[in-house]
């Protein structure tokens, strides 16, 4: 069989014809998210105006019929002379005619054209809107005088009329979408509202209203500080809490317009919302690019000079940014976006111009804020050890040992009676023998006694599922009932206050610091919420008379001596070899009873010393611990074997 294929066999699309046989090449599609590109694209038309400094105000109108819209300006207005080319009124042949727009002889006018910096640049998007909908309006006031224009699918339905006299400039275009192009036709109040909320903080001293006749609402914005307002509302709406108090903020404009505010969490991942000429391009693009690269220089930068980086790990440019919560918003003359969707922006030269323009500035910021920078080092430090630890392993023990419902506490538990975790404690004491006198000399109302048999693994060169295989530490967790790693969450602690208690000498001081560097490599949270103490047994009785005093060392022991030991009196003078030999009694008196205890609360006051330290003196290189004890060598006067 064949087929004859001729010149009669080629389709000419005229006019706006394309755009009507093919609508998804030029709004990306028919749907909810395709309908609402033609708000977006009369939108960017009127921030154009704004942008450039012929607009102060905008105004979006959802009428009550809650399928057509209209977008209002105090611009210049749309010419509406004659085009010398079309003999047809400006308007019109902007509205009817692809590629036709004041916003493409820019370089040709010598930099001195109808606009510097545009978001509709392909010259479609009103042509666009007006092909696609069933009806489309333009009125423009300028020159004194007011004209309207009518157009149905995209053809003009008459001349231009002039209305009359008007005060003022600017235009308004009211469109009703084709209900024969899309399925449905409603849109949708809330997405409306929120990108022009946006579109407020992205143009400080704009004043944006929603006018939303369907529900009756009118919504007004105008944010004096731009970004800072728009990130502290993005971190409020992401409940991740800020790392350091005050933001980064960079402006420039010298032809290269960048606006940037960025603020470390907490969060566990990175969050970056970036713009290009109040467009926003969800699908980020060589601007961002641009900015990882600047950021993660000169942070790098920063912690080698300041020779902050941590031993055994290292740093990732992931590490860095876990947590960023920025926007970024550039303003440039010509913007090449991926599709006229414009939601990745492919300019390749903006790359380095954005790189160059951050790092300089963020390393002088950070060396000029140092307790800031810190603050970052560390967040960003911790996020390096957790993703070595590998936190999808620790998800998932996390979760099997979950304590959120009924609890399967360990049996050598012995908890208090106290209903909730107002005013209990849990006392984490060494072995059974301790464990024993704690129990009996307690209250037990309030306090909870966890023994736990010997010396428990160092966390410090363990990740979390390795952790949770011993079962001491494993018992603890399920005990503490508030997960453990990134799932740690001090809200759900079963007790008020964690105490660790172990014997006074080498020793316990050496399970102390092994439950230290447990907390802190894997429940920091509960360190950081003040929960978390160490109590202070005494490690001598001294009897001077009928008088006893206890003494916590050596020194606290001889303080006592030199202030009581009187004339001929001869102390008696005991040395405990732990708690357990301890009368429970005693062991209330001195070490439980909140009226005559004394308690230490475990605080973090620099974050990167501390991990400095723990990793030199618990990690697995023993060069740094070696260096540590040869330079405190004439310290240890006497060694406790």
């Amino acid at each position: 069989m064949t087929t004859t294929y001729t010149a009669k066999d080629i389709a000419v699309l005229e006019g706006l014809e394309p755009v009507r046989k093919r609508p998804g090449m030029y709004i990306g599609g028919v749907s909810s998210a395709g309908l609402h590109h033609l708000v977006w694209e009369i939108l960017d038309n009127a921030v154009d105006e704004a942008m450039n400094g012929y607009a102060t105000e905008i105004n979006v109108t959802l009428h009550a019929d809650g399928t057509s819209v209209s977008v209002a300006d105090n611009g210049r207005g749309i010419p509406i002379d004659k085009h010398p080319k079309t003999k047809r009124p400006a308007l019109e042949v902007i509205l009817t005619t692809l590629h036709a727009g004041g916003k493409f002889d820019n370089e040709a006018a010598g930099g001195h054209g109808a606009y510097k910096t545009a978001g509709g640049l392909h010259g479609v998007g009103a042509s666009v809107v007006n092909a696609l909908s069933k009806e489309l309006v333009a009125t423009v006031r300028r020159d004194g005088a007011a004209y309207e224009m009518r157009f149905k699918i995209g053809k003009p339905v008459g001349d231009l009329k002039k209305l009359g006299p008007a005060r003022g400039s600017g235009t308004t275009i009211y469109f009703h979408p084709d209900p024969t192009i899309f399925p449905k036709t409603e849109f949708d109040p809330e997405t409306i509202r929120e990108r022009l909320e946006v579109t407020s903080y992205l143009h400080k001293g704009l004043k944006v209203t929603f006018d939303n006749e369907v529900n009756k609402q009118k919504h007004t914005y105008e944010h004096k500080l731009g970004l800072a307002d728009y990130l502290n509302k993005i971190i409020a709406t992401r409940s991740a809490r800020p790392v350091h108090a005050a933001p980064f903020e960079y402006a420039k404009d010298n032809g290269f317009k960048i606006e940037l505010v960025l603020q470390w969490t907490e969060s566990t991942d990175e969050h970056i919302r970036s713009y290009v000429n109040g467009i926003p391009t969800a699908s980020g693009g060589t601007h961002e690019t641009g900015l990882r690269s600047g950021l993660t220089k000169a942070v790098r930068n920063y912690i080698d000079t300041h020779s902050l980086s941590p031993r055994g790990v290292t740093l990732t440019p992931d590490d860095i940014r876990e947590g960023l919560t920025g926007v970024l918003s550039i303003f440039i003359g010509d913007p090449q976006f991926q599709g006229q969707t414009k939601d990745r922006l492919n300019n390749p030269e903006v790359q380095s111009q954005v790189d160059g323009a951050v790092r300089p500035v963020l390393e002088h910021y950070l060396n000029e804020n140092r307790s800031i920078a810190e603050s970052i080092v560390a967040r960003i430090i911790l996020a390096a050890r957790a993703r070595e630890a590998s936190r999808a392993a620790s998800d998932s023990i996390v979760r099997k040992t979950a304590t959120t419902g009924r609890l399967n506490l360990p049996g050598k538990l012995s908890d208090c009676s106290a209903h909730g975790s107002r005013g209990s404690e849990l006392f984490i004491v060494e072995g059974d023998s301790a464990g024993g006198s704690a129990k009996q000399g307690r209250d037990r109302t309030h306090q909870a006694i966890l023994p736990l048999r010997g010396k428990v693994l160092n966390a410090e060169s363990a990740s979390l599922a390795k952790v949770l295989e011993n079962k001491e530490l494993a018992d603890l967790v399920t005990a503490l009932g508030c997960g453990a790693g990134k799932s740690c969450d001090e809200t759900k602690l079963r007790y008020e206050r964690v105490i660790l208690l172990a014997d006074a000498d080498s020793d316990g001081h050496h399970i102390t610091t092994l439950l230290l560097t447990f907390f802190y490599r894997h429940m920091t949270r509960l360190i950081e919420a003040g929960r978390v103490y160490i109590a202070c047994p005494p490690l001598y009785r001294i009897d001077i008379g009928k008088q006893t005093h206890w003494a916590a060392d050596d020194d606290d022991k001889e303080r006592i001596l030199k202030e009581h030991l009187k004339g001929n009196a001869k102390p008696e003078i005991t040395r405990f070899k732990g708690l357990g030999e301890m009368m429970p009694k005693v062991l209330w008196e001195t070490t439980l009873n909140p009226e005559t205890r004394r308690l230490l609360r475990v605080e973090i006051a620099d974050p990167i010393a501390t991990d400095r330290v723990i990793n030199d003196l618990m990690g697995k290189d023993a060069q740094p611990r070696f260096h540590f004890i040869m330079d405190r060598a004439a310290e240890a006067l006497e060694l406790d074997v």
